[in-house]
C-alpha cells in the first residue's frame, strides 16, 4: 500500500518506512517560537543544557504583543533578545517583522518535504507549501532546542477533494469554515488533513495558507496541499535551503474522503462561541456588531487587503463600526502602501495597525468590552478570545467583513462585487 505525504515525510526523517499510528523519533528541519520563547527559555534552562543543539534550526519571531504593551511583555522580549545573543541564533525577527506564520513563509523557511515544529497551534499554515508542519508545546520546543529530536505518532489522513470553481465574492475562508462546520471542531483530532482535487490549481498560495492555518481548528495535527507550480514559483529566490517535493501515492490509505463542489459554497460565518458553529451569511444577515477586524495569521495578506479595497474604495465605513486593519507582515504592509491600498482603507474610516497578532489574542489593540460584538477574519471565536468573556466574535472572510463594515451589520458581500 502507498503512503500519504505525511507518512512519506516522517519516513524520511525516521530513516525507515512508517505507517499511520506508529511512534517515531525524528529530527525537525526548523523549530519556530514567538513571544512565548521567554517561557521556553526557562524550560530550556531547567533541562540543564548550556547551549542549544542546532542554533541554525531555531526561528524566533516576535509578534503576539508588539510593541510591548506592559512591563511584563517588555521583560519577556528583553529575555528573548538576550538569549538570541547568548546562543548566537541566526534566525531572529524582532517586533517590526509581523505575524510569525507569514514571516516564516516570506523568509523561505516553509518548504516542501520539510518537517517543521512550532510552539503555536497555527504552525499548520506551512502545509500550504507541502511541508509537514505541526504545533507543539513549550516543553517540547525546549526539548528540541536541547536535543534536536522529538517523538511523534504518525497521524492517519483525511482527504478533502475540492472540485468546481468558487463564485465571485466567495473566498477560501468560506471553504474552510464550511468544512469545519461539517466535520466539527474535533473532527480531525490528531489527523493529517490533505486538501486535493482539480480546484486546487485555481487557489492562490495565500488562499491555501488560510485553509492549512485553520486545519488546526478542526483538531488536525497538520494540514497540507501537495506542492505544485504555484507553490514552487513562490519559492523562487526565497528558499532558505535545498528541498525535495513529496507527494501522496495514488494508492495511499485515507481514513476518510470528503468531496466539495466549490461552486455550491456561499459566504459563511462562524457564530459565537465555537468555530464549528457555522452558518451561511444569509442565516445571520442583519446581525449588529461593533468592531471589524481584517488581518491576523489567517487573513492579513495582500489578496485579503485587495478584496477589502475593492469593496471599500470611495465609500465610508458605518459610523457605528470601528474597523481595524492589520497587515500580516512588514512586507505586506509596504506593498499595500506602495499600491495605495492603505490610503483607501484609511480614507474609508479604518484604523491601520502595525503588523502583528494585534487584537486576535485579546492582549492589547482592540480589546472588546462586555456586551460588544466583533466580526473578524481571525481563526478563533471562543469566549474571551478578544477580551471580555461577555463579548461575542463572529468569523468570516475579508469580503464579508469589509462589506458588513459599510452596513454596520452582517451582510452578504456579493452584492458589493
Amino acid at each position: 500500500m502507498g503512503q500519504t505525504l505525511t507518512e512519506k515525510i516522517l519516513s524520511l526523517k525516521a530513516g525507515r518506512k512508517v505507517s499511520a499510528n506508529e511512534v517515531v523519533t525524528v529530527f525537525p528541519d526548523f523549530v519556530l517560537s514567538h513571544d512565548n520563547s521567554a517561557a521556553i527559555i526557562q524550560e530550556f534552562r531547567q533541562i540543564g543544557r548550556e547551549r542549544v543543539a542546532r542554533p541554525e534550526k531555531i526561528v524566533i519571531i516576535l509578534d503576539h504583543v508588539v510593541p510591548a504593551a506592559s512591563e511584563k511583555h517588555a521583560l519577556n522580549h528583553k529575555i528573548i533578545r538576550e538569549f538570541v545573543e547568548e546562543q548566537n541564533l541566526p534566525h531572529f525577527f524582532d517586533i517590526e517583522a509581523g505575524v510569525c506564520h507569514q514571516v516564516f513563509c516570506e523568509q523561505g523557511f516553509a518548504l516542501p518535504g520539510l518537517l517543521i515544529t512550532g510552539s503555536d497551534s497555527h504552525t499548520t499554515t506551512y502545509g500550504a507549501f507541502g511541508a509537514m508542519a505541526i504545533g507543539i508545546g513549550r516543553t517540547e520546543t525546549a526539548s528540541i532546542w536541547a536535543t534536536d529530536e522529538i517523538w511523534l505518532r504518525v497521524p492517519e489522513t483525511i482527504r478533502f477533494v475540492l472540485k468546481g470553481k468558487l463564485p465571485a465574492g466567495v473566498m477560501s475562508k468560506d471553504i474552510i469554515l464550511r468544512i469545519i462546520g461539517d466535520v466539527g471542531a474535533e473532527g480531525a483530532n490528531y489527523k493529517a488533513v490533505e486538501f486535493a482535487g482539480e480546484a486546487v490549481a485555481s487557489l492562490s498560495l495565500e488562499s491555501r495558507m488560510v485553509m492549512t492555518n485553520m486545519a488546526a481548528e478542526m483538531g488536525a495535527k497538520n494540514g497540507y496541499f501537495e506542492p505544485d507550480n504555484v507553490c514552487l514559483e513562490r519559492l523562487r529566490g526565497r528558499a532558505r535551503r535545498e528541498f525535495e517535493s513529496v507527494f501522496s501515492d495514488p494508492d495511499a490509505h485515507y481514513e476518510a474522503i470528503y468531496e466539495y463542489d466549490l461552486s455550491t459554497i456561499s459566504p459563511q460565518v462562524a457564530c459565537p462561541h465555537s468555530v464549528d458553529n457555522v452558518h451561511p451569511v444569509s442565516e445571520v444577515a442583519g446581525t449588529i456588531f461593533h468592531q471589524a477586524l481584517l488581518g491576523t495569521c489567517t487573513n492579513g495578506r495582500l489578496e485579503d487587503l485587495e478584496m477589502a479595497v475593492r469593496i471599500l474604495k470611495g465609500k465610508k465605513i458605518s459610523r457605528h463600526i470601528r474597523m481595524l486593519v492589520l497587515p500580516a507582515s512588514r512586507e505586506v504592509y509596504l506593498e499595500a502602501l506602495r499600491r495605495g491600498w492603505l490610503e483607501v482603507l484609511y480614507e474609508a474610516g479604518a484604523v491601520i495597525l502595525n503588523p502583528g497578532c494585534g487584537p486576535c489574542l485579546g492582549a492589547h489593540l482592540g480589546v472588546l468590552a462586555p456586551g460588544e460584538v466583533a466580526l473578524s477574519t481571525a481563526n478563533r471565536n471562543f469566549r474571551g478570545r478578544m477580551g471580555s468573556r461577555d463579548a461575542a466574535i463572529y468569523l468570516a472572510s475579508p469580503a464579508t467583513v469589509a462589506a458588513s463594515a459599510l452596513e454596520g451589520k452582517i451582510v452578504d458581500p456579493r452584492s458589493y462585487l
